[in-house]
């Protein structure tokens, strides 16, 4: 059977850890060449032997600071110069918060903000326009359970996540007829260190490993179903665990939900 990404060139930001490395696996395994990009180029420089090494025809490097959203419109053109082509964007980098709205300083709102909603805005923005003349491509997002529901201690991170499906779906929508189409990454608890170096009230990382994190699911049971869902070309996946039922409740049921997320441990 052939390989389901085969001959797929597929751009994945927040590469070198967490849900964009086993991403980068679970996809190479399947065919797929790869772009990788985070800040941490030694680490991404042994995520691409293992990309080569577990099928990947390709595998490219593509070191970046998605804060400094000043540079990402060149980075977008690079990445395309690289194949001459991207057919998957995985737009997955992120940075998490661990204070109340009240201490947190705007500083650290604003850094949530550009990481998490402004650089990809500015990315796809730049690539658009190259994947529609190009016939159309499909730009993969990673939200979150808390963008959907107000979350204690996440207010620029829950800001951030509502305001990607704001803007992808619109996205969606006025491109689906060229040939776009988007796939929202919803995960819950995962196993990965978002929680490590998500934003304290001044900036400095939080450090801790949260309990909720260390008892979600792996990596790499994550990217398996968000491979199958990017394959699918669905439109959302939910990606975790029980934690996930409170998606659910917010839908049906939004006043149970309000009463919930005032007495969840945020931690």
């Amino acid at each position: 059977m052939k390989p389901r990404f085969a001959g797929k060139i597929v751009w994945i930001t927040g590469a070198s850890s967490g849900i964009g490395e086993a991403t980068a696996y679970r996809m190479s395994a399947e065919g797929a060449s790869l772009i990788l990009t985070s800040r941490n180029e030694s680490a991404l420089a042994s995520v691409r032997e293992r990309c080569i090494a577990s099928g990947a025809p390709k595998a490219e490097v593509l070191p970046a600071d998605l804060s400094q959203l000043e540079n990402l419109e060149k980075l977008a053109e690079s990445a395309w110069s690289l194949f001459g082509k991207i057919d998957i964007f995985f737009c997955n980098a992120g940075i998490s918060q661990r204070s109340n709205t009240i201490d947190s300083q705007m500083e650290v709102i604003d850094k949530v903000m550009d990481v998490n909603y402004f650089a990809p805005v500015t990315i796809t923005k730049a690539l658009l326009p190259k994947m529609i003349a190009a016939g159309g491509g499909q730009i993969a997002v990673t939200t979150s359970i808390a963008g959907k529901f107000g979350f204690p201690l996440r207010c620029a991170y829950s800001s951030s996540k509502f305001a990607l499906y704001g803007f992808f779906e619109t996205v969606q929508a006025e491109c689906y007829k060229d040939g776009i189409r988007v796939t929202f990454v919803c995960p819950g608890r995962v196993q990965t260190n978002i929680s490590l170096y998500a934003l304290e009230k001044d900036g400095t990382p939080h450090g801790k490993m949260d309990a909720g994190q260390a008892g979600g699911i792996t990596s790499e049971m994550a990217a398996r179903k968000i491979a199958n869902a990017i394959y699918r070309k669905k439109r959302e996946v939910l990606v975790g665990g029980k934690e996930l039922l409170m998606v659910h409740i917010k839908r049906w049921f939004p006043g149970l939900a309000a009463r919930i997320a005032r007495n969840i441990k945020a931690m």
